[in-house]
């Protein structure tokens, strides 16, 4: 209605105008709740949460009372969410015989209990690559839950819209009830991302067991986040959501308990620096001393401290 009427959304509004600074990114072997912890309340406009499964993959993956630990962190999460932020949790629903106490849908029946978030989408992540099976139909999707902090969140279709070829571009506009300049843009993707899961050949690869692609990643970056807003992702992995916000001029602020993240973001960065970004466009803080990343540096002025 509001673009009917030359209008925006006020969550539209909130993007600062780019500046030509290094966007700066944040690297740590630490606890989720350890750097929950000290991030600045309201300061963080997008989470990218890919945690442990509970389903005894490894040891980083057992957990007797999974929901009552997803809690600690969903409740910190909720703190230092801007108005306008995002979460998104990946997630699999337990079948059969898998050991464990809690999965995704744990996990948002304890947000619809606790949290005020809004579920604002539910994105089926859709592969064509996957291991096969005897005993039941072989998996072939994901689960991806959407939360917003507040009905002020921040979403920027434009970003991410499915180009059309210019027959089908051709046919869609002979619908009078659609808007060609959308058209031309793209149009809407939809819930359901068809995105395939890297091989084990991929030139993305970093050596991380579940690394996620760098596409999947990249379209929730684009989509839910802004040019020089700040990511979080404490359960970072193979470390590509920073890796992402690098290469769409984002912050981010990344962690993991395992020690091989670091050598695993450094991977990512040789692939990076191997590309047309180079290091002069982005600094990375290895050090305990993060006052100098904006997400810090701003809540300080913002206070006087």
């Amino acid at each position: 209605m509001l673009r009917k009427q030359g209008l925006s959304h006020s969550s539209a509004r909130i993007a600062a105008a780019p500046t030509q600074e290094p966007t700066s990114h944040i690297v740590a072997v630490a606890d989720c709740l350890e750097v929950l912890a000290r991030v600045p309340t309201g300061s963080i406009q997008l989470v990218v949460c890919d945690p442990p499964y509970n389903i005894n993959v490894a040891a980083w993956d057992d957990m007797a009372h999974y929901v009552d630990w997803a809690g600690q962190w969903l409740r910190e999460v909720e703190r230092v969410l801007a108005p306008s932020g995002n979460l998104v949790i990946f997630g699999g629903l337990q079948y059969q015989g898998e050991a464990g106490s809690g999965d995704l849908l744990s996990l948002m029946g304890w947000m619809r209990a606790h949290s005020r978030m809004l579920l604002a989408n539910l994105i089926i992540w859709h592969y064509p690559n996957g291991v096969g099976a005897q005993r039941f139909f072989a998996n072939r999707h994901e689960e991806i839950a959407w939360f917003a902090r507040t009905p002020k969140y921040y979403f920027d279709l434009d970003a991410v819209r499915t180009p059309l070829d210019p027959e089908t571009l051709e046919l869609y506009k002979r619908d009078k009830r659609l808007n060609p300049d959308n058209l031309d843009k793209g149009i809407n993707p939809t819930n359901v991302w068809k995105i395939p899961r890297l091989n084990g050949n991929s030139k993305e690869r970093v050596g991380h067991p579940t690394q996620k692609p760098k596409e999947l990643i990249a379209r929730i970056v684009r989509s839910l986040s802004y040019p020089e807003a700040t990511v979080l992702d404490f359960f970072a992995g193979s470390g590509v959501t920073s890796r992402v916000a690098i290469e769409t001029r984002r912050h981010s602020i990344s962690a993991d308990a395992d020690a091989a993240f670091v050598t695993y973001f450094k991977r990512h960065l040789a692939q990076i620096n191997g590309d047309s970004i180079g290091p002069a466009d982005y600094t990375v803080i290895e050090d305990q001393d993060w006052s100098r990343h904006p997400a810090f540096r701003d809540a300080e002025a913002a206070t006087g401290k």
